[in-house]
């Protein structure tokens, strides 16, 4: 049964793609499906779905910026979030408890407490999914729940370690010396190349960070985070995350089924699961009311808020820990596994919709809005253009200077990595910070006017073109939509989205490939 469980998965994530939900969907499903059939966790599992959890940790610093933690809109929110719903969720425990709800019942203000605390965490592992399914890692909105997602971890940790009477060893800092290391660190990824050994560097470099902080007693999962950041920032970051992407999903499947591998629930326990989906909404409620609180846009407090609405593993481990040290009953790890479980499978659909969700409600979100902004959010003040690139990787650089000697300095190009921004400010393109599918910058790009000829989207996620090119149709933008693809499927879905041209990325290189080398053959000819 060890490798039926590979084959269990893919059915099952295949059906949920099916209905148009992710497949991770089915990936949880699935657990429940084998637990309901008896399998037991193996130790192949087990270890698939740690390793996963390391590299995508690790992939997370590779993108990270520490900055941004430092953040009151970060650190302020997630503080005050995981207080309030510490004391809210305990408080309701107890009265739910006190009316002869079956589990509730026989908590005491302690354990009701930790029952809260279990609750207030969201699940990183979900989170930076769907962030990386849209390609919204760099977006303020994915900073802004990733580091929120950071704090709720690090709260986790020192909790975990304060419990079970672990402290760290007085050689965790000798751990401060391997900042001095990150520009060896970064030689080392250049001399790896390109092929399997960059793959093989991203193993040893997650891996052997979670070894190294476990080795002082400090989470092994801190470690892979704090490799990744040492290894960020540099010009074989992108290729190491993108070397190591499909390696990560496909572990991360173990963890999704393990999920599901708790044990079997009772009527009472999926009651009380359920019931605490409701639990969830409030928590993404909140989330929204804080981050507008702290200044953020409508748009930015929605989609973090409603990435942050689930409950997290780490309720999984605080649970396992309690009932360990006697604080709960058996019952509640099932709970707090069938809670996690019936959130995900909420927050997918909920996620997967969010941009038309936004679209619904944006004018009853504007009512939140406070009028003093952060200067990140300020409105865009765009000079005359009359083409917009959106994305300003190779392939949008690229038609940027292509375009350049017809239309002069009226292009103007629209990304959301800083670094990235300012590179190419530097090299005299005029590009300024934005979301393709950011609904509220439409408005300020004088779309509707007939200035703007053309609009090029050249963004990696498809799901992130295929809703801009959506939202632009849906305004009042007339014009020319040309749209990079990397698959034959993805045409399709374009141009039923609205876009007028759809550009094969690969057909094309070698297209211009060989043109290139035509011109140099008829240039090598004798006059």
């Amino acid at each position: 049964m060890e490798i039926q469980w590979i084959a269990i998965a893919f059915v099952f994530g295949f059906i949920a793609k099916r209905f148009g939900q992710p497949p991770l969907v089915g990936y949880l499903v699935a657990g429940l499906f084998l637990e309901a059939i008896g399998f037991r966790m193996a130790s192949p599992l087990h270890d698939l779905s740690d390793v996963g959890i390391k590299l995508l940790l690790f992939s997370i610093g590779l993108k990270l910026d520490l900055k941004s933690i430092a953040r009151p809109e970060v650190w302020g929110v997630a503080s005050i979030h995981i207080l309030v719903t510490t004391a809210l969720f305990g408080s309701a425990a107890l009265a739910l408890g006190a009316l002869g709800v079956p589990l509730l019942s026989d908590l005491t203000l302690g354990s009701a407490t930790l029952v809260g605390f279990a609750l207030s965490f969201s699940s990183t592992v979900f989170v930076v999914k769907v962030l990386e399914e849209r390609d919204d890692v760099l977006d303020l909105y994915g900073r802004v729940a990733v580091g929120v997602l950071i704090v709720q971890d690090l709260v986790a940790v020192i909790f975990l370690s304060a419990s079970e009477g672990k402290v760290p060893s007085p050689f965790a800092l000798l751990l401060v010396v391997l900042l001095f290391a990150r520009p060896l660190m970064h030689r080392f990824l250049r001399w790896c190349g390109h092929g399997e050994l960059l793959v093989l560097a991203g193993f040893a470099l997650a891996l052997g960070g979670s070894s190294l902080f476990q080795a002082v007693s400090i989470k092994g999962e801190l470690g892979a985070l704090f490799f990744g950041v040492l290894a960020g920032h540099h010009a074989k970051s992108d290729e190491l995350a993108k070397a190591i992407a499909s390696f990560k999903d496909i572990f991360l499947v173990g963890f999704f089924i393990s999920v599901g591998l708790t044990g079997l629930p009772t009527l009472p326990i999926i009651a009380v699961a359920l019931g605490l989906l409701l639990f969830a909404l409030f928590k993404s409620a909140l989330f929204h009311v804080l981050f507008v609180r702290f200044r953020l846009r409508a748009r930015t407090s929605f989609f973090a808020s409603l990435s942050l609405g689930n409950f997290s593993e780490f309720g999984l481990i605080v649970g396992a820990l309690a009932v360990t040290k006697g604080w709960l009953s058996a019952d509640w790890v099932i709970v707090f596994s069938m809670a996690v479980v019936f959130s995900l499978v909420l927050s997918s659909p909920l996620n997967s919709r969010s941009y038309q969700l936004y679209g619904r409600f944006r004018i009853w979100l504007y009512r939140w809005e406070r009028p003093d902004r952060l200067p990140d959010e300020q409105p865009l003040v765009i000079p005359d253009a009359r083409v917009y690139i959106f994305g300003l990787g190779r392939i949008g650089t690229a038609a940027y200077d292509e375009l350049k000697d017809t239309y002069g300095d009226t292009i103007v190009g629209f990304d959301i990595d800083d670094e990235r921004i300012a590179a190419h400010n530097t090299a005299g393109r005029r590009v300024f910070k934005a979301s393709a599918t950011d609904a509220d910058a439409f408005g300020q790009l004088n779309l509707g006017s007939g200035a703007i000829e053309l609009v090029l989207l050249s963004m990696s996620a498809q799901l992130e073109n295929r809703n801009a090119v959506r939202l632009l149709r849906r305004s009042s933008y007339k014009g020319i939509i040309a749209v990079t693809a990397r698959y034959e499927d993805d045409e399709y879905l374009l141009r039923k989205a609205g876009a007028d041209l759809v550009v094969h990325v690969m057909n094309e290189a070698g297209i211009g490939f060989a043109r290139d080398a035509l011109r140099k053959v008829a240039a090598s000819r004798p006059a």
